[in-house]
């Protein structure tokens, strides 16, 4: 059984043209292409315990309302721009999605503790050799 990662409601994001940064000459300039998508994320649809880690995430791009703010203007066309943004943010949803995994502490083996006695006893005796000389 897989679980499905929740999709975005592309109704609950808000949309805002600008213009793009960087080289592109005249068309830079003179056309808002690059745009910025708003996802209120306590508002969302999203299950409660996807927003609660996505709420928890260290992402910079996430305000401190909860507000996750992409800008997209790796294209020429608003519309590229549009698809690339939501695509990312499905992308940031997808990867909260999976409850993280319960670690189990494990007790390192026999033969790892005994490599790491070796290791230590070899330094041990390098280190002491490197001592002053006596007769």
């Amino acid at each position: 059984m897989t679980l499905r990662a929740p999709r975005v409601d592309e109704r609950e994001v808000q949309w805002s043209a600008i213009r793009a940064q960087g080289a592109g000459g005249q068309n830079v300039n003179k056309v808002s292409s690059a745009v910025h998508l708003r996802y209120d994320i306590p508002a969302s649809s999203l299950p409660d315990d996807v927003k609660q880690r996505l709420l928890a995430s260290s992402d910079s791009r996430i305000t401190s309302a909860g507000v996750l703010v992409l800008k997209a203007q790796q294209h020429r066309t608003q519309e590229m721009n549009r698809a690339d943004a939501l695509a990312r943010l499905q992308a940031i949803v997808d990867a909260v999605a999976a409850p993280p995994r319960v670690r189990r502490a494990t007790k390192p083996t026999y033969g790892s503790q005994q490599r790491r006695l070796q290791g230590k006893s070899q330094r041990s005796e390098v280190k002491r050799l490197r001592g002053a000389v006596r007769d």
